[in-house]
């Protein structure tokens, strides 16, 4: 009897990132800022990771990004993933400030297309009735 492939654990939302999945929901992007050090950061949470300040908002980005760095992925590290080789793991830049960790999409057929400074943009897939998750594609 074959077994059904490994699902992808969903990451689970706390109170500093309820907000951020809710509106992941909704089809828009939206970062921490910190009103201290002016400086954007993800991964949700109250308090600044660069100058440690609680003095922080949420601000929506346009999901307009560049690659700042990225690895192709050729040979997964878990049976979850396995299907999904080759896959691109990326840090990509926003032009408003922050950098976020993501995979690219609309890319596997020949992930050497992707180049650092690429252009890229938000899309989102649905993984189930509470989350979805942000990605990003090249700009066509």
């Amino acid at each position: 009897m074959t077994q059904p492939a490994p699902r992808i654990t969903p990451p689970v939302p706390q109170p500093e990132s309820d907000f951020y999945w809710e509106k992941c929901k909704e089809g828009e992007l939206w970062l921490r800022h910190c009103r201290s050090c002016d400086q954007t950061y993800f991964y949700p949470r109250d308090i600044c990771p660069l100058c440690f300040s609680r003095d922080t908002d949420w601000v929506k980005t346009d999901g307009k990004a560049t690659v700042h760095t990225f690895s192709i992925v050729h040979r997964a590290p878990i049976p979850a993933f396995r299907d999904k080789a080759p896959y691109v793991v990326a840090v990509v830049e926003f032009a408003s400030g922050g950098r976020m960790a993501t995979n690219l999409v609309e890319v596997e057929a020949d992930p050497s297309v992707v180049k650092c400074g690429m252009e890229v943009e938000v899309v989102f897939e649905e993984l189930d009735e509470n989350i979805s998750l942000p990605y990003f594609r090249p700009v066509s």
